[in-house]
């Protein structure tokens, strides 16, 4: 008699998510819930973000190359990698790659652009 392969379903408590690896320009959203948002993005030399406002505290992970920022009046800085910038909401800013080193950062939005918008 064959044995019955069903497939026992476990519920996990933790969501897995994924992003891309990649040597190209990319721009991709990870998540978007209540709690947080989380993108990643990849430039290479010479290109950039365009010009926004923050809408939500913004916390910049830098995993690959350097980044340019221009935020509000100030000045240009430049934030290597292993860096990680705090911006908060509503704060008008410029993100680019001036480096030859493709540029990799992930952007995490807490609370939720959501949340921020509907508070």
């Amino acid at each position: 008699m064959a044995k019955n392969k069903t497939k026992e379903v476990i519920s996990m408590i933790e969501k897995q998510y994924t992003f891309a690896l990649s040597d190209k320009k990319l721009v991709e959203r990870i998540l978007e819930d209540d709690h947080a948002g989380i993108n990643h993005m990849i430039l290479p030399k010479g290109d950039s973000l365009p010009e926004h406002y923050t809408n939500s505290n913004v916390y910049m992970i830098i995993i690959r190359g350097s980044i340019t920022l221009q935020l509000g009046d100030q000045e240009e800085h430049v934030y290597p990698c292993g860096s990680v910038i705090n911006i908060p909401y509503r704060i008008k800013m410029n993100a680019l790659n001036r480096h030859d080193e493709l540029l990799e950062f992930f952007v995490v939005k807490a609370p939720s652009p959501r949340k921020m918008i509907n508070s």
